[in-house]
C-alpha cells in the first residue's frame, strides 16, 4: 500500500465536464454587472463631458475632458464658485457650463470689470488679467432659486450678463474633475 490519495470516481463530474463553458459564464456575468454599475454611474452619477469653448478658460480648455457629478445637489446645496454645467436657458437642448457668481438673494453688479456682491468686491483668483474685461453691468438682486453665473474667460463668455440669471432647474450638475489632458488631471477649482 502507497501513501498516496487516489480520486474518487463519483457522479458529479458535470462542473468539471466544461470548464471553459463556466468559466465564459462566469466572464460574461460579471461582465453584465460591470456594465450596468458602469451605466448607472454614467446615467446617474458622474457623466463625462467635453469642453466646447474658450469661454472657461484658463480653468477648463477647449476640448477638455471633464466629469461632471449629476448626483452632488440632491445632497448639498449650489455654492458661490462652484463650477456647474446646466441647460442654456434660451435653448434648452444645449449645455453651458459657468462659475457661480451670485446666489439667490445676492446684489451683483460690475464696475468696469470688478465684480462686486453685496457691495463688495469679489476677489477672483481664477480671472487671470488676460482674461478679464472693463464693462461694467448694472446691479441686478440674483431671484429666488436662481444662480448668476459667469465665464472665467470674461471677454469671450456669454453668461448671466447677457441671458440673466440661471434657475435652479436648468442646473444639472458640478463640474468636478479633469481627465484630459493627462497635465490637467485633478480636480476642478
Amino acid at each position: 500500500m502507497s501513501d498516496s490519495a487516489v480520486p474518487q470516481q463519483n457522479g458529479n463530474q458535470s462542473l468539471n465536464a466544461k470548464p471553459g463553458g463556466f468559466l465564459l459564464g462566469v466572464w460574461l456575468r460579471d461582465l453584465v454587472i460591470s456594465l450596468a454599475i458602469s451605466a448607472f454611474i454614467i446615467i446617474f452619477i458622474y457623466q463625462p463631458v467635453k469642453v466646447e469653448g474658450t469661454s472657461m478658460m484658463p480653468s477648463l480648455d477647449d476640448q477638455e475632458r471633464i466629469f461632471v457629478n449629476k448626483f452632488v445637489y440632491h445632497l448639498e446645496p449650489i455654492e458661490r464658485d462652484d463650477i456647474v454645467v446646466f441647460h442654456y436657458p434660451r435653448d434648452p437642448s444645449k449645455s453651458y457650463i459657468k462659475r457661480v457668481i451670485g446666489l439667490a438673494g445676492d446684489h451683483i453688479r460690475i464696475d468696469d470689470g470688478q465684480v462686486f456682491v453685496n457691495g463688495k468686491a469679489l476677489e477672483e483668483d481664477y480671472v487671470p488679467a488676460e482674461y478679464a474685461d472693463s464693462q461694467s453691468f448694472q446691479e441686478v438682486v440674483v431671484p429666488l432659486e436662481s444662480y448668476f453665473v459667469l465665464g472665467d474667460h470674461r471677454t469671450m463668455s456669454n453668461d448671466s450678463r447677457d441671458f440673466g440669471p440661471v434657475n435652479q432647474s436648468f442646473i444639472y450638475g458640478k463640474a468636478v474633475f479633469g481627465y484630459w489632458p493627462v497635465e490637467k488631471l485633478g480636480r476642478l477649482r
